[in-house]
């Protein structure tokens, strides 16, 4: 599946983050920078849809390697995840973002996941 059908549930999520939670998870690695999405039952509720529909969903986006789900711990992005999340929020919530996480920062968070330093 082309990362861009993932688009409706990464936005639900940003959305999800930046004006409900208003807060962010960001996790840094070796292997890069991952972004804690919320729970699924979290997002089927904000998407009005039952959880057992949205399951299905994060499986694709796990077989298309941009979240990784681990029991007990939660869903994060992957490297690729992160890039298509700040893609979309630098789209569509780009001024709520740098309220949230600060300009410098998401400058810095947006340069990293399109591989600059």
């Amino acid at each position: 599946m082309p990362i861009h059908e993932h688009d409706e549930m990464i936005d639900a999520a940003i959305r999800i983050l930046l004006e409900e939670d208003q807060q962010i998870t960001i996790s840094f690695s070796p292997g890069g920078i991952s972004i804690r999405f919320p729970t699924t039952r979290k997002l089927a509720e904000y998407l009005g849809i039952p959880h057992y529909y949205v399951l299905p969903r994060f499986g694709a986006m796990e077989r298309d390697g941009l979240i990784t789900r681990i029991e007990r711990v939660g869903i994060s992005t992957t490297v690729a995840g992160t890039k298509e999340l700040l893609r979309l929020m630098a789209e569509h919530y780009q001024e709520r973002a740098e309220e949230i996480l600060g300009k410098e920062f998401l400058r810095a968070l947006q340069a990293n996941a399109n591989g600059r330093e």
